[in-house]
């Protein structure tokens, strides 16, 4: 005889924590959905999930991007971490074979929340979640958003017996300097100030009523492993004020939504939510680049990868785009023919990590007056609008005050560049083939298709290998690093090399890809760069990065202007060896190029 849904669900963790009741509305809610092989049933970034999904039969594995974060397999849960944020998926939910999957509305997982067991237990799958995604994304687990609670708790745990009355507990609580005690019963008890206001005072009690007369039993807690932001979301979702914080079911602290969001003040999540509302305030703008300084430090701080710090911060500044975007279409009116917004350079590789100056351009499909002069007037607005933000103004014009035309002469542009390449034209356009839409409903198709064949032209790609070895690496004699007044410049010796070999490999492979790291992956996978050659570039960038992004923040530390060049001195031998030794890959690499796209019949 077959197994009936209801009876499967309730012999699987967490759902045999439920009671009678709550097993009830699960089964109400049920329904069983069937996925064949390869089957995509969430999205990253996609919608948010609707469902708790429950794997039956098969296999389920969680991918971020080309990287397998988890394999899940019957009997297990996913769907929830988005269910808990009201974000997007984080990983791509694929089939991994026909499987038959139980699906629980969010409504009904909702309500099974306000059972502890159950609820607890999401908390510590979230946790192990986010560690596998950031493992299979080859980044520390310390990353603010997902670091555990526990690392917040600073706040002395006072404890009182059930049997204690209310006014020597509010004794405890004025000398203690505390606004909550833990109450020693069984499951444990919180008493807060609200509950002496609200359950002794207004209800006219005395001092002689026992604590656990008025307490809450048992305490809403997490366990220390919880994601910050998870417990934020929990505190809010349980209206609770203070959060006891566990570890082996025992509690070993407190803490509260102040101790939580003053955590957060430098995280990208806090500072996501109020771009999405700026307002066209000098004051808003002015404060972008200060705070975006706080988060890369604090990103830094936490291990993150510069790699992932340019990602985190890319997507801070589009949202800053868009939102400044949408302001334009508000102060010059709807606009009169589709357009899309183009950021190119390291923001359209998704690299830039502290503010650096505009590389931007807009497309718009229809040639007319009307539209040439509506968009003179908003990418003006726009001008203003990132400067007062912090982003300097483009010396070289690569802004789209400069650079607003209808698309048909865009695909002139890039069809021209390919065809008919010409050295200095190549120079200056070789960033426009880093370009990114940030916004608008302008289809990009007919670019990105011309950008897709430029592996078929070699004198094209000769010319934009040339440009690769526009910069060397600055050694000399024996391998020594070559100084100027000490300084050595990281950008020109290593990885604006670095960026160039990484376009022209990756165009070469026909990849859509626009970052550095993801344009030599993709090169490795058509066959065009070996994996050791790979390697040596991703490794050698990542030294790179890592050591200029550390001495800009200390420069910003000591209120000088952050720049490219660092102290040789300030490094340590070791540091200073691995530098030697990325300076002669990137001499290495480079002498390949001009072998391999032969630009030295360029002349």
């Amino acid at each position: 005889m077959a197994i009936r849904p209801i009876d499967f669900v309730k012999q699987t963790p967490p759902f045999n924590r439920l009671n009678h009741a709550e097993l009830e509305d699960v089964e109400q809610s049920l329904r069983e959905a069937k996925y064949s092989w390869e089957a995509r049933i969430l999205e990253r970034d996609g919608p948010v999930s609707q469902y708790l999904y429950l794997i039956r039969h098969g296999s389920v594995r969680l991918e971020r991007g080309e990287r397998v974060a988890q394999v899940l397999e019957e009997g297990e849960l996913f769907g929830y971490p988005s269910l808990l944020s009201g974000n997007p998926p984080s990983a791509d939910a694929v089939a991994n074979q026909d499987s038959v999957i139980y699906l629980i509305s969010d409504v009904v997982f909702k309500q099974l929340l306000n059972n502890q067991a159950f609820a607890e237990y999401f908390m510590r799958g979230l946790s192990s979640r986010f560690r596998n995604i950031a493992k299979a994304e080859g980044r520390p687990a310390g990353d603010t958003l997902i670091s555990p609670v526990g690392t917040l708790v600073r706040r002395s745990l006072i404890a009182v017996e059930p049997d204690t009355t209310i006014a020597e507990a509010a004794r405890v609580m004025r000398d203690a300097g505390v606004s909550c005690l833990i109450v020693s019963s069984q499951p444990p008890g919180i008493l807060t100030d609200r509950d002496l206001r609200n359950r002794v005072l207004a209800a006219g009690r005395n001092g002689g009523t026992l604590v656990k007369d008025v307490m809450t039993q048992p305490a809403k807690s997490v366990p220390a492993e919880t994601p910050l932001i998870s417990a934020l979301l929990y505190m809010f979702e349980h209206r609770v004020h203070h959060l006891p914080v566990t570890e082996s079911d025992r509690i070993i602290g407190l803490v509260t939504p102040t101790d939580l969001l003053r955590h957060q003040a430098q995280s990208p999540l806090f500072l996501l939510k109020r771009l999405e509302h700026l307002k066209d305030e000098p004051e808003s703008l002015a404060g972008y680049a200060p705070k975006i300084v706080g988060t890369v430090e604090t990103l830094y701080e936490n291990g993150l990868d510069p790699a992932q710090i340019g990602r985190v911060v890319s997507n801070l500044n589009d949202t800053l785009a868009k939102r400044l975007l949408q302001l334009a279409e508000v102060k010059c009116g709807p606009p009169p023919t589709p357009y899309a917004w183009l950021v190119f350079g390291s923001e359209g590789r998704m690299e830039q990590m502290l503010l650096t100056d505009q590389d931007n351009a807009l497309v718009y499909q229809d040639d007319t007056p009307d539209a040439k002069a509506y968009f003179d007037q908003f990418t003006a607005f726009m001008l203003d609008r990132l400067v007062q933000a912090g982003f300097p103004p483009c010396p070289g014009g690569y802004m789209a005050i400069n650079w607003h035309y209808p698309l048909a002469r865009w695909v002139e542009m890039f069809r021209s560049w390919l065809e008919r390449p010409e050295p200095r034209a190549i120079l200056e356009a070789a960033i426009f083939f880093d370009f990114r839409v940030v916004y608008g409903k302008l289809d990009m198709a007919p670019i990105e298709q011309l950008i897709l064949r430029a592996k078929d032209h070699p004198i094209f790609l000769a010319h934009l290998a040339r440009t690769s070895l526009q910069f060397q690496p600055p050694l000399g004699f024996f391998g020594r690093i070559r100084q100027k007044n000490g300084l050595v410049d990281l950008k020109k010796g290593g990885i604006a090399p670095i960026v160039g070999i990484a376009r022209v490999y990756g165009l070469t492979a026909g990849s859509h890809c626009r970052s550095s790291l993801e344009r030599i992956e993709a090169a490795v996978e058509a066959r065009s760069l070996s994996q050791e050659g790979a390697n040596n570039l991703v490794d050698t960038y990542r030294l790179l990065q890592r050591l200029r992004l550390r001495a800009q923040l200390t420069s910003l530390s000591e209120n000088r202007q952050p720049d490219n060049n660092i102290h040789l001195d300030s490094l340590s031998s070791l540091d200073r060896k691995y530098l030697k030794e990325a300076f002669a890959s990137v001499r290495e690499i480079q002498q390949t190029i001009e072998v391999r796209f032969n630009t030295g019949m360029l002349g």
